[in-house]
């Protein structure tokens, strides 16, 4: 990943605070590498694909949208914009499943 300034760091946050759900939320997941995904608090599970992995794996650790598509661009073949949807997408998805 390439180097971010002070305020690239800065607006990247403010873009996790806005697309991913709650960082707290996202650590507590407990992830397989088959992609079973679960939830000790909830005590609800999850399924996943590779995809769906990596991204859960990257917004366990302090990380905005465009290293969040950066990643996964260096690990699958498609386009930063179509990454970036799906990333979109999928924040919402945990959004509204996980609390």
């Amino acid at each position: 990943m390439g180097a971010m300034a002070s305020g690239d760091v800065e607006a990247g946050m403010n873009d996790r605070a806005r697309v991913f759900p709650d960082p707290e939320t996202v650590g507590r997941l407990a992830l397989s590498d088959s992609g079973f995904v679960f939830d000790p608090v909830t005590g609800r599970s999850y399924s996943v694909n590779g995809s769906g992995l990596a991204i859960l794996r990257l917004l366990q650790k302090p990380t905005g949208l465009a290293e969040v598509v950066e990643a996964l661009g260096q690990k699958f073949e498609s386009e930063p914009a179509v990454l970036e949807r799906d990333v979109i997408e999928f924040a919402g998805l945990l959004r509204s499943e996980i609390k």
